[in-house]
């Protein structure tokens, strides 16, 4: 199994007549994914090499039974991009655009919450999210992750930072270990989706074994993941946590990566981690290693 996204996930993406959305729409559909649909209102009727535009994302909806939306839309117009994939009728909405103002990532989270529920955000400013061997949605590249094998362990990966995300798929494919979904939580003020959020799919899913998580400085996310780890889960965790060595008071590459007043440091994170029983590595390769021990330890078990 995986969570969120399958091999019967149908996608449409608004953006897919521009350069990027086009880009990584193909990429995404020649790797399997079903991407069934476009969405540019003026551009409604064509398409892009077989791939039908729509004017709006209900209409792509409503014509191809799509359930999920992806986002290439510039930064300015990402607010009213979201806002038109929840009302459309899609289930998960995989914002990858970065730069999106804090204001509008808090208006449409705050706004999804109260009037579509059901509907989960991913990003926005994200990599996406990938079930090896099923489906890709975003810009993460598909040759790095491998699939799981059926009666070995698998690992669910959670991560703020994009480039991390990929090492963690690469070093595991390079150990030879399968991966049920990667799911790239983005490092911006407002997430549509936490930490939390995936841990607990993954602690439902039967099919995800272990689960690595990756962290950054600033914010409160890992400690809130690290209480769920300690009362809620069962599953082994490996973490890792970036920006050790980064200055207090000076952002580091993400919106939400800045440390102020003492708080969101990596040396608290880590702590409330390790209090929790995750395996906590010092870089991402030693993380990486202390999942190929928990896996390891999984299989003598089985």
């Amino acid at each position: 199994m995986s969570i969120f996204v399958d091999k019967d996930t149908k996608v449409v993406y608004q953006g897919l007549t521009g350069s990027q959305g086009r880009f990584y729409g193909l990429l995404n559909q020649s790797y399997g994914t079903q991407v069934v649909a476009g969405t540019n209102p003026k551009k409604a009727g064509t398409d892009v090499e077989g791939i039908p535009v729509y004017a709006t994302v209900a209409d792509a909806v409503a014509a191809t039974g799509a359930t999920v939306s992806c986002i290439f839309i510039p930064a300015p117009g990402v607010r009213d991009a979201v806002m038109e994939a929840g009302e459309g009728g899609v289930e998960l909405i995989v914002a990858i655009t970065e730069g999106v103002p804090a204001h509008d990532e808090a208006w449409f989270f705050n706004k999804l919450k109260r009037d579509f529920p059901q509907v989960q955000l991913l990003g926005p400013n994200c990599p996406g999210i990938i079930s090896p061997g099923q489906c890709n949605i975003g810009i993460t590249a598909g040759h790095i992750a491998k699939a799981p094998v059926d009666g070995e362990p698998a690992v669910g990966i959670v991560s703020r930072s994009g480039t991390l995300t990929y090492q963690a798929l690469h070093e595991l494919k390079l150990n030879d270990i399968g991966v049920t979904t990667c799911v790239g939580i983005g490092g911006d003020p407002v997430p549509g989706t936490t930490f939390i959020d995936c841990l607990e799919r993954f602690e439902a899913d039967p099919d995800t074994h272990a689960v690595m998580m990756i962290g950054e400085i600033g914010g409160s996310a890992e400690e809130e993941a690290a209480e769920f780890i300690k009362t809620k889960m069962t599953k082994p965790v490996a973490s890792y946590i970036a920006g050790v060595t980064a200055p207090p008071g000076k952002k580091m590459g993400h919106a939400g990566a800045i440390v102020s007043g003492g708080k969101g440091t990596a040396a608290a994170k880590m702590d409330a981690l390790r209090d929790a029983g995750a395996r906590v590595g010092q870089n991402p390769t030693e993380a990486g290693q202390l999942m190929v021990e928990i896996v390891k330890e999984l299989a003598e078990k089985r």
